[in-house]
């Protein structure tokens, strides 16, 4: 029986940030008059997160690349000007400059307080944003073919969307400090490898009756199946401040996924490294972004990051021309070579400090940039 090709539908969800315009600081108890609003005007499409500050949105279910971009512009857009009505602004980037995680209030859920009954201090550090992007594999068994094989790429989609540098003030000295925080959650990471999707869902009801979890929506890797879609679930990226850095990467999740259907298809298929291995180049993507190389695994040396991309451009031909995105997935020539949001924030702050500004002058400047790229092209 021939494999049945995905829909391979795509939609994407963000998180932001909701900072005071005057003091660049966050926001712990946003006016109930604003949550409305989002609720109002976003409606099906917004949806409170753990903490008071956060934000999240989410597209419909979308067929076309430009289909995304329109939905992530609208909803940008729209929490941008309602939040403007009162003062704030939201920001599009993983930490926060300086805000401080023991300031912030808890979104009054019971979903939320039973994370932190049972997380503890790790769940309340969770400041934190991230985007992630689902690909409609609606085939059970090929979803998990790909959940095994598609793990190799992911530490090149959170290189491209670094948007974590500073945490508390700090220059923490990684592009993506937001996954040292995620990290201390239980099933995070890589995901793990599933000879089926019976295999899987029997991994999932094991924990399930065991008390472990209540169900597979507390199950965090970088990707997963979603317990909701009949999609795959891609988790790994910061959110990313600027709107075509956000649909690169979503162009580059979606085209992968269907590069390695086709190699399903023609009885091909990519090779799937040691977790131990792809571990290393998810630690050079949190710790480098795009600056330092990954680890060619065939040829056994650091390759430099835009060499490799170049390799995936090429091999993602077929599948960029058939999603029409050539221009979106060729947009990571961009990034490099200007830098991703935490390489800008950086600069922003360097430009600020040299031209005398104090630390937290400098801060807020970055603040200043991110409030201002958030909405930039919109």
């Amino acid at each position: 029986m021939p494999l049945p090709e995905p829909s391979f539908s795509i939609g994407i969800e963000e998180e932001y940030l909701l900072v005071n315009r005057e003091s660049r600081d966050l926001v712990d108890e946003p006016p109930a008059a604003l949550v409305e609003a989002f609720e109002t005007h976003l409606k099906g499409h917004f949806s409170t997160e753990m903490l008071r500050t956060q934000v999240e949105v989410g597209t419909s279910i979308c067929q076309t690349i430009a289909e995304v971009r329109e939905e992530v512009t609208r909803l940008r857009r729209t929490v941008a000007d309602l939040s403007a009505e009162h003062g704030l602004a939201p920001i599009a980037a993983s930490t926060h400059p300086f805000a401080r995680w023991k300031d912030q209030k808890r979104t009054d859920k019971e979903r939320y307080h039973v994370l932190q009954q049972d997380m503890q201090l790790v769940a309340d550090r969770l400041l934190i944003c991230g985007m992630h992007v689902h690909v409609g594999i609606e085939d059970n068994n090929l979803r998990i073919d790909t959940l095994n094989q598609i793990a190799y790429f992911l530490p090149h989609l959170l290189a491209l969307s670094t948007s974590s540098p500073f945490w508390e003030g700090t220059d923490t000295g990684l592009r993506a400090y937001r996954l040292c925080v995620f990290d201390e959650l239980p099933r995070t990471g890589l995901p793990e490898r599933f000879e089926s999707y019976g295999e899987y869902r029997r991994a999932v009801d094991l924990m399930i009756s065991a008390g472990l979890l209540e169900d597979a929506t507390k199950i965090w890797w970088d990707v997963r199946p979603s317990a909701r879609f009949p999609t795959l679930e891609m988790r790994i990226t910061d959110v990313c401040t600027r709107v075509e850095d956000a649909i690169c990467c979503a162009a580059y999740y979606r085209c992968l996924c269907r590069m390695l259907y086709r190699l399903r298809r023609d009885n091909q298929r990519w090779r799937v490294y040691a977790r131990m291995l792809v571990d290393e180049n998810r630690w050079r993507a949190q710790r480098y972004g795009v600056d330092r190389g990954m680890v060619d695994f065939g040829r056994g040396e650091i390759a430099p990051f835009a060499d490799l991309m170049e390799e995936l451009i090429v091999i993602l031909h077929d599948d960029s021309e058939y999603f029409d995105c050539v221009r979106e997935i060729e947009h990571a020539r961009t990034i490099i070579s200007r830098g991703t949001s935490s390489h800008q924030q950086l600069e922003t702050y360097r430009q600020a400090v040299d031209s005398g500004a104090t630390h937290e002058e400098a801060l807020a400047r970055v603040v200043d940039w991110l409030i201002d790229a958030t909405v930039e092209g919109l």
